[in-house]
């Protein structure tokens, strides 16, 4: 085993020039990710200067069998936290969007159970209230596979902001962000597929589920921080408050995209809005919708949308955000 480790964490700068340049891409579910890896003969820096590459869409529900060779187009470059030295990552994706921060929840599941971490198999740990962002063997569970892709992220340039322990316990969250257009896309599916390689090598079973557990647990969501440069400048406050008002004016068509199985999170209890209603409010995390103490005392700033589920697809999102906020006329 020893020899093998050496292997795969052999520096390839010290003998080559080439790299392995990991391709990623999002599989035909809309939530599940899919690589294969390839060999270039230099560091690339440039998404452009990359070759397009084909893989079997047959195989991945997003192409019939007769017609199965899907085009990757790179967008994007990252630095592969695994492989390390010159070596590469990238995503393929498209969107337009402002700047967004992203706080993405996960569950972490023993594996083979379907269970969360730290909770006794066929049982249930004590009531929720010790567990957020808190430290200790008996409330925090997975801690080592949280810090690894906290460094692994920002090993790879990826622009995360933060990680906590969530109310669940086996339940945490990292933060994407404030990231300007297509990269917060781009960023989070990244952070993504670094987590479940990681919860790979550890023999842990990543869940993006928005509600694992049934019961007087919290779900898991990804909420959307949004603003735009007039939101941001003196009187955007005003301006905020206009976009709301349109985004419920969309509600339903932004919930049909906000993920699968939202409805069973969004139920108006564990600091969630009932799904049918909408509603926003300053520092009300039971809103659709929350707008910071800071940005109602400054008049500016940025809000919330807490409806997004954690296994919604960030280019949707985001980019409907901008589209209802933006370009739609009531």
């Amino acid at each position: 085993m020893s020899l093998l480790s050496d292997l795969i964490n052999l520096d390839l700068s010290e003998s080559t020039e080439k790299v392995i340049a990991e391709y990623i891409w999002v599989g035909g579910s809309g939530t599940d990710l899919r690589s294969k890896a390839r060999t270039l003969p230099g560091p690339v820096s440039d998404p452009s200067k990359l070759p397009k590459w084909n893989y079997d869409g047959s195989s991945t529900g997003q192409a019939p069998g007769e017609d199965s060779e899907v085009i990757l187009y790179p967008q994007a470059i990252f630095k592969d936290p695994f492989r390390r030295g010159n070596n590469i990552c990238h995503p393929d994706v498209v969107a337009e969007v402002p700047w967004y921060g992203i706080e993405q929840e996960y569950t972490l599941l023993q594996k083979d159970v379907n269970w969360p971490l730290g909770w006794p198999v066929g049982g249930y740990p004590g009531p929720q209230g010790p567990y957020y962002c808190a430290a200790g063997a008996d409330k925090a569970f997975g801690r080592d596979i949280v810090d690894s892709h906290y460094k692994a992220c920002l090993y790879a340039g990826i622009n995360i902001s933060g990680i906590n322990g969530e109310v669940m316990p086996g339940q945490w969250e990292f933060q994407v962000g404030p990231s300007v257009g297509i990269s917060a896309g781009d960023e989070l599916w990244a952070a993504r597929y670094i987590l479940e390689r990681i919860t790979e090598i550890a023999g842990v079973v990543l869940s993006l589920d928005p509600k694992p557990i049934q019961g007087d647990w919290n779900g898991a969501g990804a909420h959307t921080n949004y603003s735009t440069k007039s939101m941001r400048a003196d009187g955007g406050y005003e301006v905020i408050k206009k976009a709301i008002e349109k985004l419920g004016l969309r509600h339903k068509e932004h919930i049909a995209a906000y993920g699968e199985g939202n409805e069973r999170r969004l139920t108006g209890k564990h600091e969630t809005a009932d799904i049918n209603t909408f509603k926003w409010g300053v520092a009300n995390r039971g809103a659709s919708i929350r707008v910071g103490r800071d940005t109602e005392k400054e008049g500016k700033g940025y809000f919330e949308d807490r409806r997004p589920a954690s296994n919604m697809d960030p280019y949707v999102v985001t980019s409907l955000v901008a589209e209802t906020t933006l370009l739609w006329k009531p």
